[in-house]
């Protein structure tokens, strides 16, 4: 089964008239509010400077299609003199009881226009480190509000010494536990199970302090999976499992291309079934040109009305929506490709 995508993307374009986000927008965490009938977009952006601050933004929507940005300043910004002042990067959300609670990767230092073969790295490096100075190393914050638009931020959740991103968390406790999955980048090679960076879990009954050790939960196998695989989006609870976007980065092209999994209800770290061909590739203009050329990056899902939304950021450079029948999409998944 392949997702539809929408005949509108991109849906949300840069916007030249805000400095924060001329550049580009991407990435984004998406949520339905049911009181209010409304979508809430929380997305990555960027403007047009070296240092490439990033910032996350706010939309809203009624459709789900046609998105309207909510003011002309970044809903969360990098505090430049703090631990997530390099930006605020590719924002997951989910609900728990009446707060929202928000995952977002970041670094210390500004990444600077990584795309370009002239780019620029910027911050300093102490002899004695610690190792996320010496490297911008990728750390995933956590943020907690109870209306989407005023938002705690809370700290670091992961690691400072694995590069760690791609953080999602269930919506629910399962036996007492909160789950989330990862990809520590530097979890890989030798001493590890993995040859390339793969998808970790761990479990924690607090959502700040996380317990270790992380466990192994699926690395690539498909050649289009190859050099690495991520989480993508919120699991979705369904009467056949966990529906879990992921996805996955060829060793031949480097494209990103997205699958998805069903996990056991109870036991979130058994894989039920997998899809062994992607879902979705990038293959118009929008998805193959950009600052990644060639990357279909879902961060955002939302079901309604019997339809999966799925929302991903474009080359690096746009934001485009992709949908399909999420029972044709599950039943499909348990009857072709259970494991």
């Amino acid at each position: 089964m392949k997702l539809t995508k929408c005949e509108l993307n991109p849906i949300l374009k840069p916007n030249p008239a805000n400095p924060w986000e001329s550049l580009c927008v991407l990435n984004p965490a998406v949520i339905y509010k049911e009181d209010e009938k409304l979508f809430y977009m929380l997305y990555r952006a960027a403007g047009n400077d070296e240092t490439h601050y990033i910032y996350i933004g706010l939309a809203t929507s009624k459709d789900g299609i046609h998105f309207t940005r909510e003011g002309d300043e970044p809903l969360i910004a990098p505090d430049k003199n703090g631990a997530d002042g390099g930006g605020t990067e590719d924002p997951r959300v989910i609900k728990l009881g009446d707060y929202f609670y928000l995952t977002y990767a970041s670094r210390v230092f500004a990444p600077g226009q990584y795309w370009r073969k002239d780019a620029k790295s910027y911050g300093f490096k102490p002899e004695y480190g610690p190792s996320v100075l010496l490297y911008n190393n990728t750390e995933t914050h956590l943020a907690v509000s109870n209306d989407l638009r005023h938002w705690k931020k809370m700290g670091r959740i992961t690691s400072a010494k694995d590069d760690d991103r791609d953080v999602v968390i269930f919506p629910e406790k399962i036996n007492g536990y909160f789950y989330r999955t990862s990809r520590p980048t530097y979890r890989c090679g030798e001493g590890y199970p993995n040859k390339n960076p793969a998808i970790w879990m761990t479990r924690s009954n607090d959502l700040l302090e996380w317990d270790e050790p992380l466990e192994l939960f699926y690395q690539g196998q498909e050649d289009w999976e190859s050099f690495k695989v991520g989480a993508s989006c919120p699991p979705l609870k369904t009467s056949r499992g966990w529906l879990m976007l992921y996805h996955g980065v060829s060793a031949k092209d480097r494209a990103y291309r997205v699958g998805a999994f069903l996990l056991d209800l109870q036991n979130p770290g058994k894989i039920l079934a997998k899809s062994h061909k992607p879902l979705m590739e990038p293959t118009l203009s929008y998805e193959t040109e950009g600052y990644y050329n060639g990357c279909v990056f879902p961060t955002g899902n939302v079901v309604k009305d019997g339809t999966l939304y799925v929302y991903y950021g474009a080359a690096d450079h746009f934001i485009g929506l992709a949908t399909c029948s999420i029972d044709e999409l599950v039943e499909g998944l348990w009857k072709e490709d259970r494991v």
